[in-house]
């Protein structure tokens, strides 16, 4: 079976399925956007003894994503589209598997598989109709809230149209029914993170003594911030600790989120606040290492309908979590039901500086949240298990589509 495993997001866990679909005889070709500048990516090229049928093929805009341009975005993704859809037409593979992709660009891929009678499976990572719903309405009234009905439409018959739905949490079911979605082409698989490639790393390493982190307390933040995931409450969190010369607030990640950071760093005189560049993946093991708590945000909004794949990859650093999610999340709910960290809702300052400080004056918390984290990773990010159940979709979907 030749897979085409298209991740707009470059995401280093789904790259991990590739390789896994590869090693079991498939042919697997995985596409990525490497136009992505604000969203932290995996190592997509071939390693020594990856299978021969494993290919990487980037799908290049030539330039960077404008993330926060609407007009200039739009014209981007469905450009992306032309160019997911060409390469589609052009392998010809038994099945393609598309996750984290815009709608617009999504559509053109899937109408080039209806095209080439080629089966299409939409991995369903975020309800991205509802979001930009939410967005557009409270951005632009009255025709934000026009436009955002198109993109609940448009995702709606998306996922009719597909051969299968895989979402990632059971909490998107009810929502693909009220879609008209039918049961039997629904198969949830929650997302992971690739715990071979994320082994558990000292506090003191070469990176962390390059930094001078070795020796201080760490909040570290890693990965996508933008103004919607609240980048004051993590200057909220350096001022708590600003005269605690041992404590240090580290963020790596780039966008606007970062550059906030970057101007509140400055105005305020938060020397305990260090901001970087994304680190190439190879790195992410030390980085996620030097902290002695790891932290996430996600704004209120996102609800259900997001699961921060950063949350996945901090549980295998064996480290304790502080995030900052609506309750409700599939990912405050695996930390709190496995005893990992701490969650408080989003928005709510004093209550994640006083989790913060709990954490600082803790250590024996500390390490049992770590252990459990690390614990819940080595059983719940299986690939061999992960793989079977992809392929089984896969190979449904292909089956039907012969037998059609």
């Amino acid at each position: 079976m030749h897979v085409l495993n298209h991740d707009f997001g470059g995401y280093p866990f789904q790259a991990e399925l590739s390789r896994a679909l590869a090693a079991r005889g498939h042919r697997v070709t995985h596409a990525y956007c490497p136009s992505l500048v604000t969203t932290p990516g995996g190592t997509f090229a071939r390693r020594e003894g990856d299978p021969e049928g494993l290919a990487f093929v980037p799908v290049d805009l030539g330039e960077p994503l404008a993330k926060f341009s609407f007009v200039r975005r739009w014209r981007q993704e469905r450009r992306y589209g032309r160019l997911a859809a060409a390469l589609a037409a052009r392998l010809r593979p038994d099945v393609v598997l598309s996750g984290n992709t815009p709608l617009d660009a999504q559509a053109r891929l899937l109408a080039a598989c209806r095209r080439g009678g080629v089966p299409f499976v939409f991995w369903l990572q975020d309800v991205i109709g509802v979001a930009t719903h939410r967005l557009l309405r409270r951005k632009l009234p009255l025709l934000g809230e026009a436009v955002g009905r198109y993109y609940l439409a448009l995702e709606g018959r998306l996922l009719r149209s597909s051969d299968a739905v895989v979402p990632i949490t059971e909490d998107f079911r009810p929502l693909l029914r009220r879609w008209g979605v039918a049961d039997e082409r629904i198969a949830v698989i929650e997302n992971w993170a690739p715990l071979a490639e994320l082994p558990v790393r000292p506090k003191d390493s070469a990176w962390a003594r390059a930094r001078g982190l070795h020796d201080r307390f760490v909040f570290l933040y890693t990965g996508t911030l933008g103004m919607k995931h609240d980048p004051a409450l993590l200057v909220r969190l350096a001022e708590a600790f600003r005269d605690r010369e041992e404590v240090r607030v580290v963020v790596v990640s780039q966008g606007q989120g970062a550059d906030y950071l970057r101007r509140q760093q400055a105005e305020r005189g938060l020397s305990n606040l260090a901001v970087q560049g994304y680190e190439p993946f190879e790195h992410v093991p030390d980085m996620m290492g030097a902290a002695d708590v790891l932290v996430a945000v996600l704004e209120p909004d996102a609800g259900t309908f997001s699961v921060p794949s950063k949350v996945l990859a901090y549980l295998c650093a064996a480290r304790p979590l502080l995030l900052a999610v609506p309750p409700e999340n599939l990912a405050a709910r695996i930390v709190t039901r496995e005893g990992a960290g701490v969650v408080v809702p989003p928005g709510e300052a004093e209550a994640f500086v006083d989790a913060a400080r709990r954490l600082l004056a803790r250590p024996e918390e500390r390490a049992a949240m770590a252990s459990n984290a690390r614990r819940y990773a080595e059983t719940a990010f299986d690939i061999e298990a992960i793989t079977d159940r992809f392929e089984a979709v896969l190979e449904r979907v292909t089956a039907a589509r012969r037998a059609a």
